[in-house]
């Protein structure tokens, strides 16, 4: 089978076929078209009609995990729980943040770095980011004082009137 597929090559039927289309014949237009046309037919009858339809839109099912008549009252609670429970994971989160560098710092020292100067640039950095930072929301017109308030009081504000 090797010796076989060694004697085809694109290069020689290509070769070929400039030799034979060179040959002055009278039927060389009539040959080709008749070979196009099967050529085109046969490849008509493997592409079949397409019939698009609009794809049916997905079945969406909504699942709720609240009662349907929640109050106004139980809703900020809900909330309010969820922010305590995400205030809690963050304050573990940044505990563990302050675990692995002391573990770093104890590696920085051990390794001859000069580990309170690190330090003292990242603080750098961190405080000319947060002016920058800033200035970028002053020069927008936004103002985090005016509506700054605790998580607590906020709860304790709307769960108040909503009682009242």
């Amino acid at each position: 089978m090797k010796q076989f597929l060694r004697r085809i090559s694109p290069k020689r039927a290509v070769l070929d076929f400039m030799e034979v289309w060179q040959t002055p014949q009278q039927h060389r237009w009539p040959v080709m078209g008749v070979a196009l046309a099967a050529t085109f037919a046969l490849f008509m009858l493997f592409i079949p009609e397409s019939q698009r339809i609009e794809p049916r839109p997905p079945e969406v099912i909504y699942v709720s995990t609240w009662e349907e008549g929640r109050t106004e009252r139980q809703i900020i609670a809900s909330n309010c729980r969820n922010q305590e429970l995400k205030d809690a994971l963050q304050a573990r989160l940044d505990e563990r943040a302050e675990i692995r560098r002391d573990m770093y710092r104890a590696l920085g020292r051990a390794t001859f770095i000069d580990v309170d100067e690190i330090e003292a640039n990242a603080e750098a950095e961190a405080a000319a980011a947060e002016a920058e930072e800033q200035a970028a929301r002053e020069a927008a017109g936004l103002d985090d004082g005016a509506y700054a308030m605790s998580v607590e009081e906020y709860c304790a504000q709307a769960l108040g009137d909503a009682a009242g």
